[in-house]
């Protein structure tokens, strides 16, 4: 019944959302044109503001809808025969901007050139852009991210290490916890649900995955993705995660981190 309850919920809230960044949206495409604004600069700034909250409210209502589905046991994952090497790549290519414009190195690097395992690739590309911009959030300016790709002869391994703030210890095995928020063991300079990290471990693990962690204070973390690296029986193609409202899908994922515009 609780399950059912933060469904509806969460669906209705997600409805009017996405109606008013549709309007947020119109009135900025009409605030670039100085003939319809005479404080075109003041509009564009207040603009992109209301635009990155409706993103992070977004964030949190599609987050609350995954988790009732999981709680349900009504979330799928469409598994199919995909280069996750190219996948991984593109998306950590996608947000470089992103990144670069915080003043943080973002560095991809594997010895693969080519990787066929099972995968939902939105799903996967779901799990990328929450760990690249949970280290993000962590790591400073003049600081590196690296996401790496390696495997063994059963598994492949994703890893996203930062040279950020690191996590205690002792909170290590939490981070994966629902309602668990990293930012409590430093401040609250950067809010979060405490359920993205969740996620990402309940889609790792439908993909038949773990994922773990591993952190030293002031020096950064790891989080590393085991998947095995098996195919399905399909008449499979080689295929690049899905361009259709990728970028919108960036815009959510990093509205925690990065002011939008």
């Amino acid at each position: 019944m609780k399950t059912e309850f933060f469904s509806n919920i969460s669906h209705e809230l997600r409805t009017p959302l996405n109606v008013i960044l549709g309007s947020v949206q119109l009135i900025e495409t009409y605030s670039k044109d100085s003939a319809y604004c005479e404080n075109q600069g003041r509009v564009i700034k207040n603009v992109t503001i209301m635009k990155q909250n409706c993103y992070r409210l977004l964030r949190l209502v599609n987050n609350l809808i995954d988790i009732t589905k999981i709680d349900a046991l009504a979330f799928e994952v469409h598994l199919k025969n995909c280069d996750i090497v190219r996948i991984v790549e593109e998306i950590t290519l996608s947000v470089s901007n992103y990144i670069e414009n915080k003043g943080i190195h973002l560095i991809f690097d594997t010895d693969i050139e080519e990787k066929i395992v099972a995968c939902d690739d939105e799903k996967i590309e779901r799990i990328m852009l929450n760990l690249l911009s949970n280290a993000v959030k962590f790591t400073p300016k003049e600081g590196t991210i690296l996401v790496n790709i390696h495997h063994d002869k059963d598994h492949l391994y994703i890893d996203v290490k930062d040279s950020g703030k690191g996590i205690p210890p002792e909170k290590l095995q939490e981070v994966f916890e629902r309602l668990c928020q990293v930012t409590d063991l430093f401040s609250r300079h950067h809010e979060g649900s405490g359920i993205g990290l969740s996620l990402v471990k309940a889609l790792v693990e439908m993909h038949g995955g773990k994922i773990s962690a591993e952190s030293e204070l002031e020096k950064g973390s790891t989080f590393t993705i085991q998947l095995p690296t098996r195919v399905v029986e399909e008449n499979w193609q080689l295929n690049p995660p899905a361009k259709q409202d990728h970028v919108e899908r960036i815009n959510v994922e990093f509205s925690d981190i990065y002011s939008v515009g």
